[in-house]
């Protein structure tokens, strides 16, 4: 006979299923497949008769909590693992209520528990029937790529499935935050973001910092930028570790409105110490001062000829400097206080009740200073001086201009910033345009007040002098 259609329907092949001889269609998960249903049923330990009232139960993600709602009353007596995990080389023995903390771990197993993946020794003999756990014994395999995760920090996120509260310290929080997040098991990874956003060191950061990056986790990153932007100078500036402060998180920093320093020069020493120790990879110590200064002499002709800063840059920056001094002071190109103000800092720690330093810039001479009110009350302020008036008038006089103007109009913004329980505080006194004389009270800016229990301080005054 022929067939009156060529073309047929194509057949629906069915997969075996569990330890016996049934067998299932190949559809997600079980739907229509009567044969198949029951055992799968059986294996989850859920009722067969809701299931078929119900059949949604089966979907995953569902089938999850449904399984682990289950393994609550379920889980072994006798303290033998449900699961063998083989990853790394090792054998890892699991319990399944924990075990599911893990999506990776949780995935692998509905995947085997779908194929009817068991343990050889839990196999049923043919035409017996014997009592079984609804739970089957599972082999299951994890390859991991990561070179960042070890044995030794694999055997402790897995032993965090087990207990809240593992030891960690910051040497191994790197592999362990890796090996969380190869088993996507949330709690640890967040645990180990906390404590490598506590741990910022100079001898972490760049570890961290890359690490939050390559993990897509923007907390970590964010951390990193800002512990930077407080530390890049009093802390980063002075020691070897600064030569691996990658370059894109070091261009950020220097763009951020909230970066610190004493000085601008400061921060142009520090900036030189960084390409200093990029050209020379092989010193292990920090160079002394006088040595990196014959490397970048500040001899401005020979600043020209290292081909350090771009020679027309350093030409406008000369012109500018000469224009203000012979203007009385007036900036006119600097338009932008976020972006081009001079700045200078005070870091406020414990030990300091008065904190002050005196500054001079194209002839003027001005004290930035903070006071501590009591345990949690601070203050910051600057406040015009005469030259007559310093306490040491030639370590500053030295080499700088003396202006004689009677009014100076100053446009400055008072920041100050403190990490208090993991997260950084920020108080500002917003842009503020003032003219400063040389007698009470126009002598003094507005204070910042603030009330925090952090310290150390990081207290910036940044300002330009606009057009008279």
């Amino acid at each position: 006979m022929k067939m009156l259609n060529p073309q047929h329907k194509t057949r629906l092949e069915r997969r075996i299923v569990g330890p016996t001889n049934r067998w299932r269609l190949p559809q997600e998960p079980f739907f229509g497949d009567l044969l198949a249903l029951p055992q799968m049923c059986q294996a989850l330990g859920i009722d067969i008769e809701e299931t078929l009232k119900n059949s949604d139960r089966l979907r995953i993600p569902k089938i999850w909590k449904i399984f682990t709602e289950n393994l609550k009353d379920k889980a072994s007596q006798n303290g033998e693992a449900d699961v063998t995990l083989e990853c790394l080389g090792f054998k890892w023995e699991l319990h399944q209520p924990q075990l599911f903390q893990s999506e990776t771990l949780t995935k692998l197993y509905l995947a085997a528990l779908s194929r009817g993946v068991n343990s050889p020794r839990r196999a049923l003999w043919p035409g017996k029937i014997q009592e079984h756990s609804p739970v089957k014994r599972m082999i299951i395999s994890l390859k991991i790529n990561d070179p960042a995760v070890t044995r030794v920090a694999f055997a402790t996120a897995l032993k965090n499935l087990y207990l809240k509260d593992v030891e960690m310290n910051v040497e191994e929080v790197l592999g362990v935050l890796a090996s969380a997040h190869a088993l996507q098991f949330s709690r640890l990874f967040q645990r180990c973001v906390a404590t490598m956003m506590n741990g910022l060191r100079p001898s972490t950061l760049k570890n961290f910092y890359l690490a939050g990056y390559r993990y897509k986790e923007e907390q970590l990153t964010t951390a990193c930028e800002k512990w930077l932007e407080m530390n890049l100078v009093p802390l980063m500036g002075t020691q070897i570790h600064l030569r691996h402060v990658p370059q894109e998180l070091l261009q950020k920093v220097l763009r951020s409105p909230r970066l610190f320093t004493f000085s601008e020069f400061h921060l142009l020493k520090t900036l030189l110490m960084w390409a200093y120790l990029q050209l020379n990879s092989k010193i292990q110590a920090m160079p002394i001062h006088e040595t990196m200064l014959t490397f970048f002499n500040r001899d401005l002709e020979e600043l020209r000829h290292i081909n350090f800063f771009p020679e027309s840059w350093l030409i406008r920056v000369t012109a500018n400097h000469y224009h203000a001094l012979e203007s009385g002071g007036d900036m006119v190109h600097l338009k932008d206080l976020t972006t081009q103000a001079v700045r200078f800092g005070l870091l406020f720690n414990q030990e300091y009740t008065i904190h002050s330093k005196m500054i001079s810039i194209y002839g003027f001479f001005f004290e930035i200073k903070g006071v501590k009110h009591d345990t949690t009350s601070y203050s910051f302020y600057m406040q015009r001086m005469r030259h007559t008036d310093l306490e040491s008038p030639s370590t500053i006089c030295e080499h700088s201009a003396i202006s004689l103007k009677s009014e100076r109009l100053v446009k400055y913004e008072i920041r100050a910033q403190t990490l208090v329980d993991g997260r950084w505080q920020e108080f500002s006194t917003n842009q503020i345009t003032q003219k400063f004389g040389l007698v009470q009270p126009c002598c003094k800016s507005h204070a910042l007040k603030i009330q925090t229990v952090g310290l150390p301080i990081y207290a910036s005054f940044a300002f330009i002098f606009p057009l008279s």
